[in-house]
């Protein structure tokens, strides 16, 4: 009987699988692998932790219901840690394995992996197969090919929407051949990982567990149970609360969740319940994601460049001082700190607080944003390499169909998304006696105000760490004699 190694790395779920469909089809004996890379828990090049507390366990959680679920139908995951250049082509030799199968990935660090591992199986005459399968639109589905992708998202999306059609659904098989007789080893715990464990927060929008079935758990809560999609489109951009937006994205950055699935969700709920701008929206967001993806597969490593996709040599300051101040919540700016700190102690922040803290490091301090797509890499539950480096290199203007230099107005969003200060009163308690509408130009307050609300300037709460509009101005005139040099 042939032997198949089905090798996972952010493809964490049984439904919608190619690999998996194709690895029956051949009638063999599967042999599911996660291998946990120990390069994956070293260092960024900044310094930060590669993997953080939140994201390590959601990781560790992903892994253990994806062994649980293959266990039902009575198969079993092998957990090795180690470098998979190794344990691979190692697992091939030991239980006589006649192919690999694996799904594709487009950025450096993982696409270097694979070609490590790929010719030390192919020098042993082991067949290597690899499939595409983290986009709601297949690459071979698009209207062009990737090296004409379009350098602005409008223009792709409008002609994908148009030409393009997604595949159908792979199903979940109900049960799977039995493992030879092999040692599965057992999951690492996050100390062995060289990980803290993560302080649950109880101020978190939502207790994020890892795994195809919570993630599917979450799709059912949020579309049929909560009915929350036929308004997605107008609460999408809240700040507090468990269902202001979807909060599919740590499912979809392991692949717990397929995006096709999700798609095939929208369309029966549309089908059912109602079709409109809210349900067109999520899917316009899925379409984002697989932008990003095609993005990074098209230009390989210049997304992680200094100077970005577009090349620009801005001359970026690594301050570190201000740096800390930023990442710990305490640049005295109260919406600012607030997703900062969110950030810090539950692992995410909504996309509204993600764009107007990255407009603040990189507009207002004018600090190299690679540290900033670093310190979200490390922190961040729902890390996906395409998605965060890719919205990095456009609020840093230096990505794809980036405008010019474009800030978020920090006072502007605080007054149009947190009005009445509840947010920032939410993760700043020290500022819970500032009336809400005061709370966002607490800066402003003269001392003898400050002290009636219990605060000592530069005690309790600290300074500015700049002027806002100061600031925009000189970061503007250096963007502007990086694109003029």
């Amino acid at each position: 009987m042939k032997r198949i190694l089905l090798w996972h790395r952010n493809d964490l779920r049984l439904h919608d699988r190619k690999d998996l469909q194709e690895a029956i089809a051949t009638d063999a004996q599967i042999i599911p692998l996660y291998c946990f890379d120990p390069r994956q828990f070293g260092k960024t090049a900044f310094g930060f932790p590669k993997t953080g507390s939140y994201r390590a366990q959601f990781l560790l959680e992903s892994v253990a219901d994806l062994r649980n679920s293959l266990r039902q139908r009575g198969s079993d995951l092998v957990v090795r840690c180690g470098k998979p250049e190794a344990i691979v082509p190692q697992l091939v030799k030991d239980l006589d394995i006649d192919g690999v199968f694996f799904q594709e990935e487009v950025t450096s660090e993982e696409t270097t992996c694979d070609r490590a591992v790929t010719n030390a199986l192919k020098s042993m005459g082991v067949n290597v197969k690899i499939f595409w399968g983290s986009t709601l639109f297949h690459p071979e589905n698009l209207p062009f090919p990737i090296s004409k992708l379009p350098e602005v998202f409008t223009q792709f999306r409008k002609q994908v929407e148009k030409e393009s059609e997604t595949d159908n659904l792979f199903p979940t098989p109900k049960q799977l051949p039995q493992l030879p007789d092999i040692d599965v080893g057992e999951l690492p715990t996050l100390e062995a990982l060289g990980v803290e464990p993560p302080q649950f927060d109880d101020r978190a929008v939502l207790e994020f567990r890892g795994g195809e079935t919570a993630g599917m758990a979450r799709v059912k809560e949020y579309f049929w149970e909560r009915d929350r999609l036929r308004v997605y489109k107008q609460t999408r951009n809240g700040m507090l609360g468990a269902d202001y937006s979807s909060k599919f994205s740590p499912w979809l950055a392991l692949g717990c969740l397929s995006p096709r699935y999700l798609y095939e969700e929208v369309k029966a709920y549309e089908a059912e319940r109602v079709r409109n701008d809210s349900t067109y929206w999520l899917i316009f967001e899925l379409l984002w994601r697989d932008y990003f993806r095609f993005i990074c597969q098209k230009h390989g490593d210049r997304v992680f460049y200094r100077s970005g996709l577009r090349g620009l040599d801005i001359d970026w300051k690594q301050d570190w001082e201000r740096f800390e101040l930023w990442a710990q919540g305490k640049t005295g700016y109260p919406f600012v700190d607030a997703n900062m700190r969110e950030l810090q102690l539950t692992g995410f922040i909504s996309n509204r607080g993600r764009q107007n803290v990255a407009s603040f490091l990189t507009k207002n301090l004018g600090i190299d944003w690679r540290m900033g797509a670093e310190w979200f890499e490390s922190l961040l539950i729902d890390y996906d390499v395409c998605s965060n480096w890719g919205n990095w290199n456009y609020t840093a203007g230096v990505g794809n169909d980036a405008r010019g230099f474009r800030y978020f107005n920090i006072p502007k969003q605080a007054k149009d998304y947190d009005r009445d200060g509840k947010y920032a009163k939410h993760w700043l308690p020290e500022l819970a006696e500032v009336p809400g509408k005061k709370i966002h130009e607490v800066y402003k307050l003269e001392a003898l105000e400050l002290k009636r609300y219990g605060i000592t300037r530069g005690v309790d709460y600290p300074n500015p760490v700049v002027d806002l509009m100061k600031s925009v101005k000189a970061n503007e005139a250096v963007y502007n004699a990086a694109l003029s040099g």
